[in-house]
């Protein structure tokens, strides 16, 4: 079964990969997650949360923002969501998780990546995670914005509506905006949440993502 799942994932990697960059540039950080799985003992059904640098970064404190739930830390920086695809099987597969956190889009977006073919691959990363665990529930960060980023934003937004409405199909799929909060009242983007790349969240922006994820999440999960 799961040689077939493997086989599968790498068939919709194949279809799915032309407008992406080779996912193989993150072999070896991958592979520093399959070290530190042989001697961290994870536990089936602990909670894994992947994506790009805004969850790489909120490693440091993501097992306060979440506590009491128990969370593997999958984040790797510039990733996009045919990179979490890719490696899914290290990534997520392996710990057959109740419920996933993912955060991928905003890379993506910035790649020039359309938003047919993002919504392509979050379909069939979620596909590929319900063949083998039909029951895990997958938390959907919504992306944020940012004021780097800031000419992006309305393809984002276009990317954000298409997952909310994703999620709504499916009792399995919890959308969780944290970019609303992240915002002014005139809808532009707040400047007091980023470090100074203006890319990247300080600690204030972290603290929406734990106010806004948290409640979310210990409630479905707990």
């Amino acid at each position: 079964m799961r040689i077939l799942i493997l086989l599968s994932v790498l068939y919709s990697c194949l279809l799915l990969a032309a407008d992406y960059p080779d996912p193989s540039r993150w072999d070896y950080t991958i592979g520093g997650f399959a070290l530190e799985d042989e001697i961290v003992q994870f536990e089936k059904g602990d909670i894994v949360a992947t994506g790009s640098s805004s969850v790489r970064f909120w490693r440091h404190r993501i097992h306060d923002d979440l506590s009491p739930l128990t969370i593997i830390p999958r984040g790797f920086g510039g990733s996009n969501m045919n990179d979490v695809l890719h490696h899914m099987e290290t990534l997520v597969l392996k710990h057959e998780p109740r419920a996933v956190i993912l955060y991928e889009g905003d890379n993506d977006v910035a790649q020039n990546v359309s938003t047919e073919k993002i919504m392509q691959t979050f379909q069939a990363f979620i596909s590929m995670v319900h063949k083998p665990l039909p029951e895990t529930r997958i938390y959907i960060i919504a992306v944020k914005p940012s004021i780097s980023r800031a000419s992006m934003w309305p393809a984002m937004v276009e990317v954000n509506s298409r997952l909310k409405h994703l999620c709504n199909s499916d009792e399995r799929l919890i959308y969780i905006d944290v970019a609303t909060p992240m915002l002014n009242k005139d809808g532009s983007i707040r400047d007091d949440l980023f470090v100074t790349d203006q890319l990247h969240m300080n600690q204030k922006g972290y603290d929406i993502w734990r106010d806004t994820i948290a409640p979310v999440l210990i409630a479905g999960e707990s």
